[in-house]
This record gives structure tokens, sequence and C-alpha cells, in this order.
């Protein structure tokens, strides 16, 4: 047995590349094939953006730097782990992997910072089962969210601050900043109003919630004199998916005059399709169609200072649990 603790980071997975794409594609559809035109649809977009692939080696080194620092604190000693819900390694290999190296203890994280049933608790689940259909007996809790942690709200600041000042003074005098999430679909309840289809909140949705509570926070640090919550990414079903998207906002912004529409990518923490094609590509087009200036904020990836945020993070956690 090991007295390290395992650091379990876990993120959606990806395409390992372009012969790829379709068991991706399937997987995230729950094991169903795309059409022939979706297929082609998603081809395209990865096509757009270079056919680049990013995920699994941005999450890599993210793990990698959240250990070093953890490890820097010399009073115990932690080990990286990942697991992918869409691609190798994924879960159940990491589970297995741990468990191979005589980890008996791990803290979960995935790589989102605001809760949800249809996210953050799948991850949850998946990992759980994996222990216990591995027989593997490692005790392992979760950070559920850090939507609201003040070194994350600091980091986003600063990235904030960062964009507004590529802006002429006559674009940052009245631009609004959207701060986005990944939607997801939604229904109403008995008063008409929404939550996440999964969702069991009682009052209000803790997704639709810690978005803005993050944009909030950012917001009141910078003074910023407009801001909005708007979402992105949204997925192909029947449902009503959470909106209105970034793409039907920005052209709301130019009506109005605003003077630029800056983006904070907040539900996101590295670059990758949703960010790379769905904001600077779609998101970026529709800002030239609607003849308003348009920047967006670079995304964390494994830049230090927020490798930094995810020490502080995991610290907290385990502040908060019994050793």
């Amino acid at each position: 047995m090991s007295d390290a603790i395992g650091v379990f980071v876990m993120a959606y997975g990806t395409a390992a590349g372009p012969e790829d794409i379709e068991r991706y594609y399937t997987d995230i559809r729950g094991g169903r094939a795309p059409s022939p035109e979706h297929l082609a649809e998603l081809r395209d977009r990865y096509a757009a953006i270079g056919d680049v692939f990013p995920l699994l080696a941005t999450t890599t080194a993210q793990a990698e730097g959240l250990v070093a620092r953890l490890n820097a604190d010399g009073d115990r000693s932690f080990r990286a782990y990942l697991g992918m819900k869409h691609s190798a390694p994924t879960i159940p290999e990491g589970v297995g992997a741990m468990h191979a190296d005589g980890i008996e203890r791990a803290i979960g994280i995935v790589m989102a910072p605001h809760w949800s049933g249809m996210s953050i608790e799948t991850y949850v689940e998946r990992t759980l089962q994996a222990v216990d259909a591995q027989g593997v007996g490692i005790d392992v809790s979760f950070v559920r969210s850090f939507h609201d942690h003040p070194a994350f709200v600091a980091y986003l600041a600063d990235r904030v601050a960062e964009t507004m000042a590529t802006l002429t003074d006559d674009e940052r005098r009245d631009a609004t900043v959207l701060f986005t999430a990944h939607s997801l679909p939604v229904r109403r309840v008995a008063d008409g109003t929404l939550r996440c289809k999964t969702c069991d909140c009682d009052e209000g949705c803790r997704y639709e919630d810690g978005l803005r509570r993050t944009g909030d926070l950012v917001a009141g640090r910078l003074g910023l004199a407009d801001h909005r919550i708007a979402w992105q990414s949204v997925g192909r079903t029947a449902d009503p998916w959470w909106g209105p998207s970034v793409d039907e906002v920005i052209p709301a912004l130019a009506a109005e005059g605003r003077s630029a529409a800056v983006v904070c990518c907040a539900g996101f923490v590295a670059d990758h399709l949703e960010t790379l094609y769905d904001l600077d590509i779609e998101a970026a087009g529709a800002a030239r169609a609607a003849g308003i200036p348009f920047a967006r904020t670079r995304m964390p990836n494994a830049d230090p200072a927020f490798c930094d945020v995810l020490a502080a993070v995991v610290r907290d956690h385990l502040a908060s649990v019994p050793a």
C-alpha cells in the first residue's frame, strides 16, 4: 500500500485524431451512431480548427502541475491520475491505475468549475461504480465545484482585465462582458421556472446560479459596468436548452449600441472544440456580422497561475474532509 494520496483529475474526453472522431461521437451519444450528416458536420468543425485535439495533453499538464504544487507543500505525498469520460484513459482505467499503485485515499476533481447533475455527478457516479466494480477499496472524496473559490475568481478577473486592455478606449467604454458555460437541456417545473433536466434542486438551478455567481463575483472585483451570462455549445436534442445563446446575445448587444462583446468562457478550463470553434469561429463570426468588436479571454489550460488555483481548491477540500 502507498501513503500517497491520489489526485484523480477528470475531464470530458476527446477524439484522439481525425480517425477517432466517429468513435468519440458515438460514445458521447451513449453508443448510438451519429447520422452521416452530423458526423460530417463534426469532422468539418475539427477541420476548421486545424484538426487539433489538445484536451488530453492539457488535462495531463493540469494534473501534473496541480500535484507538483501539493507535493511542494512537503507535509504529504500526492500522485496524479487521469480519468476521461469519453476517451482513454477512462475513469475505470484511472481507478485501476490508482489501485495498482496501492492508493487507498484519493481526491477527485473534475476540470469543470460549476456543479451540475448532468456533469459533475456523472463523474462521481462513474468513479464510485468503478471502485465498487473493481473491489479496490479506495476512499474517494470529491471537489464538486470551485466556481466561487476566491482564487478562481481572482484568476478570471485577471484574464478579463487582460482582455479588456486589448480593446481601444472607445471599444472598452461601453463593452459588455459575457460569462459563458456549456448549455444543458432544461425542464420546466410547476412554478414555470427552469431547471437542468436532471437537476434535483428545490429552489433555483445550481448550475445556472453558479455561472451567474461567478460572473457577479468577477464583475464586482473589476467594477464592470455591464456583464451578463450567456450559453454556448447547445447540443442536438429535442429538449429545450439553457439560453440565450452567445450567438443570440452578441447581435442584441450590437443593437443596443454596446461598444464591444468580451466573452469570458467561465465554464471551461481548457481549449477544445467548444472554444476554438464555437467561440473563435462561430461567435466571432456573429460579432463580425453584427458589426461589434469581439474578444475572448485566454483559457486557463496549464497556466502555472491556474495550477496554483487548482492546488488552492484541493488544499481547501482536504481541510474540509476527515483525514
